[in-house]
């Protein structure tokens, strides 16, 4: 038994580290609720299918990322990789009769197999947002503030840069097709086997690809942003327009993709130097097609994702939870005044530490080590008179408390 250790990838979240995801969930559940949002969860497995349809065969995730199984009676299904497929279904499931729009977030965690590094795990944490049914480009600015809203919260606005792109409609998206085509046609033998496969599927991914010889080939691609026709260019010129009036900055990066077809317009991360590799902390775009890929209605949705852990990594220490005001009997006649007095704190909101057995002494020395604030003593000649002893740990000074007024007393130490 003590050679068992957690999954590679995996990893237990102790009380230092659940501080640190603490901070950022409850900041992120805090602005969230600022912009209307209501939390949901979703299944942590799916049915394959709905991440095939989603996110593509020819994605990194579906052909080396899922984790999938098949339960007792044969049927396929994933870890979710990602939270946006698992709302899509959900409102396919339970929320299409729902009024418009839908503001929803979400949080929790998420399975990849990929290689276990700083800020990157195989089980890992996201917390989420998506909007449904606003097809303006004000939804998109809504999304894009309320992101940069949370990291600003969150201490590390700083040290994001927000990167900004358009994938434009699905008419400049199949005009510019054919032109990524024929460049890369031209340049297929120096293409990874990988990014030769999304050539006929999928080539907007290539941009995506981590390979340096990919990477030296899209460099000089055209670019989707050079193709855009008017009512895109017009969409992007009103998220631009809005992203300053909020006093958003952001960097132009013609080469942040999303590879799907129900992807389209605006697609932003934010990203950092701060994590070695491990480049966006928060990333989404506008999925108008999803939806209705997956077999619902036509409905317009943008969103994006955080990874919790990689923020955690980023933010200021947390402070400590407060110190304990550690009660104890001085005899065994006091131990069951002693449960009925740490009760009664603890119900007026004092954070109460219990020593479980051992004298007085070395009750003491658990209060010290518990880094108490201060000690409650209920026994002999106190409690005869119907009193405690307090005791202040930093100064050591001791004072008779009224029990019928201890908790006035201790009201200092909260």
């Amino acid at each position: 038994m003590a050679d068992l250790q957690p999954p590679r990838g995996t990893y237990d979240l102790l009380p230092a580290d659940q501080r640190r995801h603490a901070r950022v969930t409850e900041g992120a559940y805090q602005i969230a609720g600022l912009y209307g949002y209501e939390e949901m969860s979703t299944p942590i497995f799916e049915a394959t299918d709905v991440f095939l349809r989603t996110l593509g065969e020819t994605s990194d995730i579906v052909t080396k990322e899922m984790y999938v199984f098949a339960d007792k009676k044969g049927r396929s299904l994933t870890l979710r990789p990602e939270g946006t497929a698992g709302v899509a279904r959900a409102f396919i499931s339970h929320l299409r009769s729902e009024p418009l729009p839908l503001k929803l977030f979400y949080q929790g965690p998420m399975f990849r197999y990929e290689r276990a590094q700083k800020g990157r795990q195989r089980q890992f944490h996201q917390f989420g947002v998506e909007l449904l049914g606003v097809s303006e480009p004000v939804g998109d600015v809504e999304v894009i503030s309320m992101g940069a809203h949370i990291l600003d919260a969150l201490g590390v606005a700083d040290k994001v840069t927000l990167q900004l792109n358009t994938l434009g409609d699905s008419d400049t998206r199949q005009a510019y097709h054919s032109k990524l085509v024929n460049y890369l046609e031209g340049h297929k033998d120096k293409l990874s086997e990988d990014s030769r496969t999304r050539l006929d599927r999928n080539p907007l991914r290539i941009f995506d690809s981590k390979d340096e010889g990919d990477r030296d080939v899209v460099a000089e691609a055209p670019l989707l942003a050079d193709h855009l026709n008017d009512a895109s260019k017009a969409f992007f010129d009103d998220v631009k327009a809005g992203l300053e009036a909020t006093g958003i900055a952001f960097a132009l990066n013609p080469r942040l993709v999303r590879g799907l077809d129900y992807y389209c317009h605006t697609a932003f991360e934010f990203v950092t130097d701060t994590l070695g590799a491990q480049g966006a902390v928060l990333a989404g775009g506008r999925y108008d097609g999803l939806i209705k890929t997956m077999g619902g209605p036509e409905i317009p949705g943008i969103g994006w994702a955080a990874g919790v852990e990689r923020l955690a990594l980023m933010i200021a220490e947390p402070p400590q939870s407060p110190r304990p005001i550690a009660i104890m009997p001085d005899g065994d006649d006091a131990k069951t005044q002693v449960l009925s007095e740490a009760q009664r704190l603890r119900r007026s909101g004092l954070k109460v530490d219990l020593g479980f057995s051992g004298n007085l002494k070395k009750r003491m020395m658990r209060a010290d080590k518990a880094n108490a604030v201060a000690a409650v003593i209920i026994g002999g000649d106190a409690l005869a008179k119907g009193k405690a002893v307090v005791r202040d740990m930093e100064t050591g000074e001791q004072t008779e408390v009224p029990l019928s007024s201890l908790e006035d007393h201790l009201a200092r130490y909260r």
